[in-house]
């Protein structure tokens, strides 16, 4: 069951920094009278066991490996094979410290039937990327292996399932392939580390863990361990864990459910169990009675932040009391949100970010995690201001109101569920499998879930809502931490302090009063214009439009989802029609407006009133173009489109949003000179941006000077005038159906014929040979940036050499500094290039290394890149993106966002829409002849860039 699951901010934030590694490498539901969905009809206060969904085939073999089989089309000739292993960090030895990560890694480095980088040089020759598609994790509990693969190659696809047994009982450990893996698996720990938030974690991880196996038995392990360890030591991890009774395979795609459970058969029935299996240990986190504060500091943490975390005990949903309630739960997490989100909108709010839910946490705990990031030198009021905001929940529970639309909410978000049951991707069912295999989750499946709200979420009382709060937010088993830069260390509180806060912060809170309006968006229909023109292109299935107020509008009706509409929309002009002197107040417009509401319409309001609605508008002004972006259900696409005529035509001026705006951006600029991280952006952002200020973070200078009438004004002129507008519709429509809609509301949109567009303000990188070194940041590691750039001929041909060249180099960087070198993890390479505002393009290279390796692995970077000139790609490496394009393609061509920014591309640079039809055959241009000439012209050095930050303590490193 994967339905609105809510992790922690703690949880996620331990479970990414500190305690998984990540190896190898983004209203009431009515029935369809069509298909109805299954009875849910159960007697829910006796608890009966939740079904399995019928849609899956599960078994297990005779050694005890368990398998999960399941057909879906989502997308087409692909499937998702994933080994999930219950092994994990926690069963560890003190010698054995990271060895499970680094287990996962030699899987990738040379197995039984694929030796050294076989393994992965034969995936990418079959069109699966490495690090974006082929993946693995490790984490306390369990390590597990993703392995996408297309079906419409029966032999790859079989291939598929020899890989899986050869990673559940064949991977080598070749000493001399352990030996390189140490200096990449120690790269990934700086990549991940090495800054403030892993130093705070090393603080305050054994309190928050309550000094249990978890809190030392983080994933990525022992540095000594790590470098030290001899391949008998990780042997016998592997052999002891790596068993099929701790083993599942799951299998999810478009194949042939039977022939999938035969492959599963015959490669992993000869996997054998130990003659003397160890047993597993059971690990939990002890509860601690009373409430535990932690208080850290460190040099570099940008923020004051407090952390309130109540553990229970895990509750796994497997009957239908549980599932009850977890739909409590998701309810309670949904009211609590919509109140601190009113918070945020107050003219003076009384914090930079604050949250508070109930969901999976650490170590077979669940917990309710409230999280506050104060503004400088205002820790006390934030800190009380939520903790009384959860207190207030606690002592006088929720309104009617709110339950009601919290109720809506969820309905929209189980129903479109029910409706993409035939067109949901298959790595989500994974994801449920996957939970039930390891923690016993029930997974009943969307028809069940569906049927289960609706016919008991109404049965959901307000008083069963405050019990549930009285219950989950308490004052036992809690951990308070408190965090923040050693500059405000004297004025944190101490321990006694903290505590007399948690006492008095809900004194005076009254029961909350729910600000909800009657007012309609729009009392009726504008009287709009009518389509002048309709022209089709039969080729891709496209129509295009004008209304007659010019207006042009393209659609695409697919069936890729049933629930689903895409709305794009553009003019060009955006801030670069802003003089200098009014730019920061042009660059807030569009945000200002978002959070402020419609007409007489507060945000709040707003939020509320289209709570039961599946849909979604967003008006924008980019530097080059204005618009929107937007997306609904085909039930609520009118309710779309008149949030669309609505932003155009009477957007609100919130003087409230404005001023806590501009006091949450100045309370976040304070701060951001502390970050490493961000001080090197900020010297990346005025390089490449030629020093140009509004490329670069505004300064609290230009903040001061900016106005609200001066932002409202820059909006309501860029939506002044939508004959040069441009929209894009992309999914379950027909061109009939909506064609009213289109000339109602976007008919009778205003219309000035302007022809206005963007202007070229020469913002781009810096021309010539660069060098610069930032140093800063006190942890032992350095980050790289390389870029060239220059003018560009912005054509096909060319855009698919620059593709080619971005891939190969990829190979060939992470070959050489990761594979070769062992002196990085996660090498990239990205090109852009662009038509607007002008022709120009731009290679990006960057790196996380040891400070010490940095001349190192520039200097191996470039001689890659002499390579690549004297020679061109090799033809290995060519056929590996050949095949990567081809795959991703066919993927992309039956998705509704593809088409969406697609088709939108096409029209701002004036391309035939038609050329996609044409790109897998046009990868046959490519070759080492071709790339060799593209890394020529491209690579040429007239315009080199090279960008180092370093930490305090390291000389600068020397320019070449």
């Amino acid at each position: 069951m994967n339905f609105n699951r809510n992790i922690s901010v703690t949880a996620l934030a331990l479970l990414t920094v500190a305690g998984s590694a990540f190896a190898q490498v983004k209203r009431k539901p009515t029935p369809s009278p069509k298909s109805k969905p299954v009875s849910a009809q159960a007697a829910v206060t006796t608890g009966t066991v939740l079904p399995m969904d019928k849609d899956v085939l599960i078994g297990k073999l005779p050694n005890g490996l368990t398998y999960y089989i399941r057909h879906n089309e989502q997308p087409k000739n692909r499937a998702e094979l994933y080994l999930v292993n219950k092994v994990g960090s926690l069963l560890e030895t003190d010698a054995q410290q990271g060895l499970a990560h680094f287990t996962e890694h030699m899987a990738f480095n040379g197995t039984k039937d694929y030796p050294k980088n076989a393994l992965v040089n034969f995936l990418q020759r079959s069109g699966v990327r490495f690090g974006a598609d082929l993946n693995a994790y490790t984490s306390f509990d369990e390590t597990v292996y993703q392995l996408p693969v297309p079906t419409d190659s029966a032999a790859v696809f079989a291939k598929g399932f020899n890989i899986l047994a050869n990673w559940a009982g064949y991977v080598t450990f070749d000493q001399a392939e352990i030996d390189k893996e140490r200096g990449v698996v120690l790269e990934e720990e700086r990549l991940r580390g090495r800054n403030a938030q892993e130093r705070l974690s090393q603080q305050t991880l054994p309190v928050l863990l309550n000094n249990s196996r978890y809190a030392s038995r983080l994933p990525i392990g022992k540095e000594a361990v790590i470098k030290n360890f001899d391949a008998a030591t990780i042997k016998s991890f592997y052999q002891d864990w790596y068993r099929p009774n701790l083993q599942a395979v799951i299998a999810v795609g478009d194949f042939d459910v039977k022939q999938v459970e035969q492959l599963i058969k015959d490669n992993f029935s000869k996997l054998q169990n130990p003659a003397a299996p160890k047993p597993r240990a059971d690990y939990d986190v002890p509860p601690a009675p009373g409430t535990v504060v932690k208080i850290a500091t460190d040099k570099e943490f940008p923020y004051t932040m407090a952390q309130i975390v109540v553990k229970h005990p895990q509750t796994v949903v497997k009957t239908t009391t549980g599932f009850m309630t977890q739909m409590r739960i998701n309810l309670l997490n949904y009211m609590i949100g919509e109140r601190l989100n009113e918070l945020r909108q107050k003219p003076e709010p009384p914090f930079l970010y604050g949250k508070s839910s109930y969901g999976s946490f650490v170590g077979k705990q669940d917990a309710f995690t409230t999280v506050v990031i104060a503004k400088p030198g205002d820790l006390e009021n934030a800190f009380k201001t939520i903790v009384g905001e959860t207190e207030r929940a606690r002592r006088f529970g929720f309104t009617l109101t709110e339950l009601e639309r919290a109720k809506q909410a969820a309905l929209v978000q189980v129903q479109n569920n029910y409706y993409e049951r035939f067109k949901t991707n298959s790595s989500n069912f994974v994801r449920e499998y996957q939970r039930h295999f390891l923690v016993g989750e029930a997974s009943p499946g969307a028809d069940y879930e569906y049927k289960f709200y609706a016919e008991n979420i109404n049965k959901v009382s307000v008083a069963d809502m405050n019990a549930l709060a009285a219950k989950l937010i308490t004052d036992q088993n809690r951990v308070v931490l408190i965090e923040g830069p050693d500059s405000e260390k004297e004025k944190l509180p101490a321990e006694k302090t903290v505590m007399d806060w948690l006492a008095t912060a809900g004194k005076n809170v009254t029961a909350y009063v729910d600000n909800v309006t009657s007012e309609p968006l729009m009392e009726k229909a504008p009287e709009g214009t009518k389509v002048v023109s309709e022209t089709n292109n039969d080729a891709i299935g496209t129509t295009m439009l004008t209304l007659g107020n010019g207006v042009k509008v393209v659609l695409k009706p697919t069936q890729f989802k049933k629930n689903q509409i895409l709305i794009t929309g553009y003019s060009f002009g955006g801030t670069s029609l802003a003089s200098d002197q009014d730019f920061t107040s042009a660059n807030l417009a569009a945000p200002i407006i978002v959070n402020s509401g419609i007409g007489k319409i507060n945000q709040g309001q707003l939020d509320k009133l289209l709570a039961d609605k599946n849909v979604h508008v967003t008006p924008y002004i980019s530097d080059f173009a204005s618009g929107i972006n937007a997306s609904a259900s085909p039930g609520d696409f009118e309710t779309a489109m008149q949030l669309i005529y609505l932003y155009f035509t009477q957007p609100r001026k919130d003087a409230d949003v404005w001023k806590g705006n501009i006091n949450q951006t100045r309370s976040l600029l304070a701060t951001r000179g502390l970050d490493p991280g961000s001080v090197f952006q900020d010297t990346v952002s005025a390089v490449m941006n030629n020093n140009n200020f509004r490329a670069m973070v505004t300064t609290t200078e230009r903040l001061n000077a900016a106005t609200l009438d001066k932002a409202y004004s820059f909006y309501k002129d860029r939506f002044a005038d939508a004959s040069n507008y441009t929209f894009t519709f992309t999914g379950n429509f027909t061109v009939d159906e909506i064609k009213p809609f289109l000339e109602a509301y976007l008919g009778a949109l205003p219309s000035t014929n302007k022809k206005e567009t963007f202007k070229n303000l020469g913002i781009h990188p810096m021309a010539g040979v660069i060098n610069k070194t930032v140093n800063k940041g006190v942890g032992e590691k350095s980050t790289v940036q390389i870029v060239y750039s220059g003018e560009y001929d912005y054509n096909e041909a060319n855009n698919l050499q620059m593709d080619a060249l971005e891939e190969v180099l990829n190979i060939k960087l992470t070959e050489r500094l990761r594979e070769q070198e062992s002196s990085t993890y996660a090498p990239g390479v990205r090109i852009n290039y662009s038509k607007i505002p002008e022709a120009r393009y731009s290679v990006n290279i960057y790196f996380s290394c040891a400070p010490e390796n940095v001349d190192k692995l520039v200097a191996a970077t470039m001689d890659e890149i002499s390579k690549l000139k004297q020679t061109g790609a090799t033809a290995v490496d060519i056929q590996k993106f050949a095949a990567e394009q081809a795959r991703s393609t066919q993927v992309q061509l039956k998705e509704n966002a593809f088409w969406s920014a697609y088709l939108t591309a096409a029209s701002q640079n004036g391309q035939d829409p038609q050329r996609i039809l044409n790109y897998v055959q046009n990868l046959s241009q490519v070759t080492p002849q071709s790339t060799k000439e593209t890394a020529i012209k491209y690579l040429s050095g007239k315009n080199l860039i090279k960008l180092i930050l370093m930490p305090e303590k390291a000389a600068p490193t020397p320019t070449k």
